[in-house]
Order: C-alpha cells, then structure tokens, then sequence
C-alpha cells in the first residue's frame, strides 16, 4: 500500500529560546503513532502532503528533514518503472506561509535547458533537425560573424562559444525580448574557436535550441512545449512561457537574508573578485580553467535586481533558466525517457535517438565557466548523488536547487522543485540528497524479490 501523508497529523509545538520570538505552531504531518525531532524554523508552520510507496520511505525523510531546514517549500516526484512511487509536497510556497499545494508550480532555473534539449530531440527523432548540421542550415541569419560551421552537436554539448552574454546584452532585461535576443546572437562572434572548448551556455543556451525549433517547426516555442510535451502526457505543470492562467500557481521565490544582504550589494564585482580568486586557487592545485568566464556567462548586467519569479519573467520564454513546473511533470516527462522514449503507450522518442542523445560529449580544450567535467551529453549532463554517480543517468540541475533526470537503467527517474535557497547545484545539496534517497531506494527494490507492487492512489 502507499502510505499517505496529511491526511492525519500529530501537531509538533516548539517554542521560542532566548530572544527569538517564534510561532507556536510548526506542525508536521505525521501519521499517528509516529514521534520524531524536528529543528524549528521561526515564524513558519511545516506541512508535508502526497504518497510514497514503502520501498521509497527515504525519499519522504530526505525530504521532510528538508524541509525542516530550509525555508519555503518543495515538491519531489519518483517514478521508477513507469510508475509513480513517491509524490510529495509541502512547506509554504510564499512568506506568508500559504501552503504549498499538489499544484503548486516553481520557477527552476536552468533546470528548463533539460526540457529544452528533449523538444529538440524529438524534432531530430522525425529527421527534421540532424546534429552535425550547421545551425545555419535551419536558421540561416545564424552564419554571420564566424558562426557558419557551427553544429547543432556544439550548441547541444556547450562548445559553440556564445556563452559571453554580459558582453551581449546591456542589461538583463533584454532576456525577456526573444527577437532582441536572437538578433543579437546573430550578429556576435564566438568568444572562442567552436568546438575547441566547452564551456556552460547558462543563459544562451535556449535561445539557440529554441531557435532552431522555431525555424523548424514555425511555432511559437511556448506552444511547442504545450503542444509536443505537455498534451501528449497529460502534463498539467510544464511550462517555459506561462500563460497568464498559470501565473496564480507559482510559489514566490524565497531569498534567505545572506543572498538579500548580497543583491543589496554589487553581485557582479562579488561574482568577478571571486572567480578571480578560485581561478587562481585552482590553478595553484593544477587544474587548468578560466573562472572569469563564469562571470561573462552568468553575469549580464542587472543580474542583481532581475526579478526571475516576476509574472512577467514566467510569460516570458527563456528556455535556459525560466521554466515553471510543477515536480510531477517533471518526474513523468523524464520517466519517459528512463523508459526508452515510451511511458503508458505513448512515444516521443525512439530508443535509438534516445541512445545518441544520451551519451558521454568529450569536452574539448580548456574548460570554461565550470570549471570541471560535467559529463556533457546532447542538452543534459551527467547526475552526482550523495549515493553515487549512475553511470548512465542524465539530466538537468538548476541555480536555486531544482532538478531532474533518469535513470535508464533503473527506469528511474527524479524531479525536486523549491522556491528558497537559490544556490548553485554545487553548493546546494538537496538535489543531491533526494537523488541519492531515491536512487537507494530503487536499488533496495529492484534486489527485493518479485516486481514492486503498487496500490492505492
């Protein structure tokens, strides 16, 4: 049986200590008879809703002790062969402390190139987009300024050399114009010889994948996502480029007071002194990078006081770093490509194209913006767990703590979504965490004798 969260809950009270005056009521949703010890979150009630099948029990404590920590809100979703085993939310999606629902949707960052590059899959799976063909092939205007050898291969693996988008654009806001942005990539030159290096197109990546789609298909890359995604799998929460409807859905992102005392500051000199600094601390233990491309990458101008939870950032498309989804349909679109490009007899993509999409990009030269091997493929990138690395296992993590991916050989597949933190998925470890929970999960099921059994909701 699935074992229910919130439809029974055991109030734990804590109390203020010292000087700190805190709510009387932080309230876990406990099935009865159970005790456990909590850290108390000021002025913050504590919920946590949804179902987990017993083989995944981790996943629920990783997640609960979570959110104990943290403040917001999240959403984790498991499916491990074809089937939904964990579906669970909770904590509060805005600092009023409303509470996150099974609706609720998060912005999640880059967390979206993932969604992004599968769209592109599908229109390569029905031949309409070959990865060694020059970009210019499909986007003619593209070819300009060094750009005409370019394949959708490098654009795909981060080695077209169009990460620099602080010397693209004057101001962050242009992000939220998609023909601005495309001229501009138009008319700029590689900062680098493509295909000599790679280095993370943070905030360039989706216009170049979207791009390309929207020559292809001559739809809008909103309705893409709604038309070739969502409709087929019945996903209720999957969007890059929300529709007004949608906006009421979304949790308020959360700033912790360190990240506020920073934007209240200068984020890019804080950004540039330390890339500067690490760059140099490396090298000193020899590895080889270039950290101030971190900057150019990550840092256009007014990054400090861009508002990404805005209502006019989510209806805008931006197809690296604003997506608005809800767990579920993250977990099930990658749920079908843990399954080999079918789930519940629908295809989106064929094992075969599935199979070139998913491997291994070797990175060329010296690395740049990150300064380590991420393990590239076609739009995803290798997955680290705090319960190991899955060899085979791909996907997307995202600045804020979100994130998704699959496990073909387990047919697993994970999605988180929260709406505090916003860290760096090296510096944030709950991705981490409820990946490595899920995946010991899946190992403990797939060593039990028999299938796993699912019933209930």
């Amino acid at each position: 049986m699935m074992a229910r969260f919130g439809t029974s809950a055991t109030p734990v009270v804590c109390s203020g200590t010292g000087g700190d005056k805190m709510s009387p009521l932080i309230t876990i949703i406990e099935p009865p008879g159970h005790a456990m010890t909590i850290n108390c979150l000021r002025s913050r009630k504590l919920h946590l809703d949804g179902m987990v099948h017993p083989d995944f029990y981790r996943v629920e404590r990783t997640l609960r002790d979570q959110l104990s920590r943290y403040p917001g809100g999240a959403a984790v979703c498991v499916y491990y062969r074809g089937e939904c085993v964990a579906d669970l939310w909770g904590g509060a999606r805005d600092v009023d402390n409303t509470p996150w629902t099974r609706d609720t949707m998060a912005p999640s960052f880059s967390t979206t190139k993932g969604v992004a590059a599968t769209l592109l899959h599908i229109y390569a799976d029905r031949g309409l987009v070959d990865y060694d063909a020059p970009v210019a092939r499909y986007w003619p205007e593209f070819a300009q300024a060094g750009k005409a050898e370019i394949t959708v291969r490098q654009v795909l693996a981060h080695q077209s050399g169009l990460y620099h988008i602080r010397q693209m654009i004057d101001h962050i806001d242009r992000l939220l114009d998609w023909k601005h942005m495309i001229a501009v990539i138009e008319r700029t030159a590689p900062i680098h010889e493509p295909g000599t290096r790679t280095g993370y197109h943070g905030l360039t990546f989706g216009f170049l994948v979207g791009e390309i789609l929207q020559r292809v298909s001559g739809r809008k890359f909103a309705t893409l996502v709604r038309q070739e995604l969502a409709r087929p799998l019945g996903l209720d929460g999957l969007f890059i480029g929300a529709p007004a409807s949608a906006i009421p859905r979304a949790a308020s992102l959360i700033f912790p007071e360190s990240t506020r005392r920073l934007s209240r500051t200068s984020l890019g000199s804080r950004l540039e002194s330390g890339a500067a600094g690490l760059s140099r601390w490396l090298a000193r233990v020899g590895v080889d990078t270039d950290l101030a491309s971190l900057f150019d990458a990550l840092a256009p101008h007014g990054v400090s006081t861009f508002e990404f939870g805005s209502a006019q950032t989510l209806r805008a498309s931006i197809p690296a770093a604003n997506g608005l989804f809800t767990a579920r349909s993250l977990a099930r679109l990658y749920a079908l490509l843990a399954n080999g490009g079918e789930l519940d007899g629908v295809r989106l993509l064929s094992a075969q194209t599935l199979h070139e999409a998913t491997q291994v990009q070797p990175p060329t030269g010296r690395l740049a913006v990150i300064p380590f091997d991420m393990r590239w493929r076609l739009g995803y990138h290798g997955v680290f767990t705090t319960r190991g690395t899955p060899r085979r296992a791909f996907g997307h993590f995202g600045f804020g703590g979100s994130g998704a991916w699959a496990d073909p050989q387990r047919q697993l597949a994970v999605a988180l979504i929260v709406n505090s933190g916003l860290g760096s998925p090296f510096g944030d470890l709950r991705t981490a965490r409820i990946s490595g929970a899920a995946l010991a999960s899946a190992r403990r099921a797939g060593s039990s004798r028999g299938s796993l059994s699912l019933a209930g909701g």
